[in-house]
């Protein structure tokens, strides 16, 4: 009996020895890695593009429902119209006036595109209403004007002028018109002029653009320059001028070229430089230099 245990126990123990090694050569068991975190699909954070698959056809466009109109696009605004050197332009109002014709104001082409009445009113007009408007009346007749004028006064716009039971009205071409032929222009010739100034020429919008000599020359000016010798054009005040111009039967105008004060103080008035007046006595503006 004592033989045939020892052999039985060998055995035992030999299995468990080849089962322990068994279990020793299984891998080690590996940690599980922490799942991404999931942030919140807001408006802070962009939203992932899906990437469409290979040979996958784009999403159709919604269709628009019958009846579904879009959204009107906003009216434009218009643009604010600035008036000389950045001002506004001014306000205008409808105005009308009635007097007796004192003079015919021409431009340096001898056209007529104003007229002054005897209460002093200056009215302004297209020139190609010239020859209608200068045939209609005559200095010393009375006139009705109605048209367009600034609520702070000065130069009436005229829209519509009538004398003797007629009227000449100011009408825009209508669309699509055929433009009206060039009118024939009379060639400009080399004049000058001088004498004190009767009268300060104004456009609708207030800008001076000429005077009006005592000897009744009309002398012309852009407004810029109106305004650069502003110190110069008062009534009473000499004034020079050589430029280009015509004499007619409706008077004399030219076009300054140069202007100043006297015949020897006449400077070119198309480079800019112009008589300026004499500075008052005073301080003089801006910063001052510090002595050294």
């Amino acid at each position: 009996m004592t033989l045939t245990r020892f052999p039985l126990r060998a055995g035992l123990l030999a299995g468990l020895v080849v089962a322990s090694g068994i279990a020793g050569a299984q891998p080690a068991p590996q940690p599980v890695p922490p799942a991404a975190p999931v942030f919140p699909m807001t408006d802070a954070a962009p939203r992932p593009m899906a990437v469409p698959r290979a040979g996958a056809l784009p999403a159709p466009m919604p269709e628009a429902r019958p009846g579904a109109l879009a959204a009107p696009l906003p009216e434009p605004r218009p643009m604010p119209v600035a008036g000389p050197m950045g001002l506004p332009p001014p306000v205008q109002a409808p105005a009308s006036v009635s007097g007796t014709l004192a003079r015919w104001l021409i431009n340096p082409n001898g056209e007529a595109d104003g007229l002054l009445l005897q209460d002093g009113t200056q009215v302004t007009f297209p020139p190609h209403l010239s020859a209608e408007l200068t045939a209609l009346a005559q200095p010393g007749e009375r006139i009705d004007v109605s048209g367009w004028r600034a609520t702070d006064g000065g130069v009436l716009q005229a829209q519509q002028i009538g004398a003797r039971g007629r009227t000449v009205v100011d009408q825009p071409p209508a669309p699509g018109a055929v433009p009206p032929a060039p009118r024939a222009m009379g060639a400009l010739a080399a004049m000058d002029a001088g004498g004190r100034i009767a009268r300060v020429l104004s456009t609708g919008r207030g800008d001076v653009n000429g005077v009006l000599l005592q000897d009744g020359t009309i002398v012309r000016f852009p407004p810029h320059v109106g305004r650069m010798i502003g110190g110069l054009l008062q009534p009473g005040a000499p004034l020079y001028a050589q430029g280009w111009g015509t004499r007619g039967p409706l008077g004399t105008a030219l076009e300054a070229t140069r202007l100043g004060a006297s015949p020897q103080a006449l400077q070119d008035v198309l480079s800019g430089s112009a008589d300026m007046p004499a500075p008052r006595p005073g301080p003089v503006p801006g910063p001052q230099r510090r002595p050294v």
